[in-house]
């Protein structure tokens, strides 16, 4: 992980395409504004794992076949 130390309206750039901004700080919480492509899609933490953990595949196990052991 880069740890980056910034100030109010400092910025970070992402790969030339993404800019964080520190826009505020209040006590012990930082507003970042962020400005990228709009395909680019950005989400909090929490909520990206609750949509992925809505995303995972429901696997069903189907029950075993049984073969017919005498072939008359």
């Amino acid at each position: 992980m880069l740890v980056l130390s910034r100030k109010k309206n400092e910025s970070i750039v992402v790969d030339d395409s993404i800019v964080i901004t520190v826009v505020e700080i209040r006590g012990d919480k930082v507003r970042l504004g962020i400005e990228a492509p709009r395909e680019v899609p950005i989400h909090r933490s929490e909520v990206r794992d609750a949509m992925a953990a809505q995303a995972e595949p429901v696997v069903t196990v189907d029950p075993p076949v049984e073969e017919n052991a005498s072939a008359d």
